[in-house]
């Protein structure tokens, strides 16, 4: 990057697990880090954390399905910087891992109101500030599920996974993200899942129940890296720990 202020990023949905560990690396790059919460209090023990290793924090408290929150979320960033190199849309929800044949709208759309909508409100809200980056980056936190190439594999684990909600929200983020770059080029816009297709592995974390194969930290190693992207580095992709995946 030939810009050489303080880098900043946003992360939705910081105070535990990937979204933290993101903001906890970036932090030590010495990167200015904007950790959204939708808890509050949660949120504030998580930045103070951050703080006392030593990194530049500020709590931004961020709940993405609401209108109300994320237009005040991007008061508060802006009143700290007039650009955001990089937003990292990494709230998610999981759902209740419903069956096809109970499952309810009521069910998918509280999902799709965090995992799709969520990051509809948010990039809308804070395209203003990354438009005034240099060389802004997005990234969609999505996840291997989504992907037809992955659930319609029957050696893949999840292709057993009967669900409607969860994996149907990560299938549409990533073609956000795709027609998000075709709409933007001056912003790169990638897809990133926490694991290893090919291996079958996934990282641990609260909404597993911690029982991937991969720590935290391995699971933002394709966030980080897409957040690190060099000027010249693609956009419209979708990629795992080891590189590029099919759709």
């Amino acid at each position: 990057m030939t810009d050489t202020k303080q880098s900043t990023a946003l992360i939705t949905g910081a105070n535990k697990g990937l979204g933290h560990e993101a903001a906890r690396r970036l932090g030590e790059l010495g990167w200015k880090v904007f950790l959204g919460s939708r808890d509050e209090v949660r949120g504030r023990a998580a930045a103070e954390k951050l703080a006392a290793d030593g990194i530049d924090v500020v709590l931004v408290p961020l709940d993405v399905t609401s209108e109300q929150s994320v237009a005040a979320a991007e008061e508060r960033v802006r009143a700290h910087t007039d650009r955001l190199d990089v937003l990292i849309n990494n709230a998610g929800a999981p759902g209740h891992a419903i069956h096809p044949g109970k499952a309810t709208v009521a069910e998918v759309h509280a999902v799709y109101d965090t995992n799709v909508y969520g990051p509809i409100r948010v990039t809308h809200a804070f395209l203003t500030l990354l438009q005034a980056a240099e060389h802004p980056r997005v990234v969609m936190v999505s996840s291997a599920v989504g992907a037809f190439s992955v659930v319609t594999d029957p050696q893949q684990p999840v292709s057993k996974m009967h669900e409607l909600a969860y994996s149907s929200s990560k299938a549409a983020l990533n073609m956000l993200t795709v027609r998000y770059a075709q709409a933007f080029p001056a912003i790169k816009f990638n897809a990133a899942t926490p694991g290893e297709v090919v291996n079958r592995t996934f990282a641990a974390t609260d909404m597993n129940n911690n029982t991937g194969q991969l720590t935290v930290t391995e699971g933002t190693d394709s966030i980080v890296r897409l957040a690190l992207l060099d000027p010249d580095g693609p956009s419209g992709t979708f990629t795992d720990r080891l590189g590029p995946i099919e759709w």
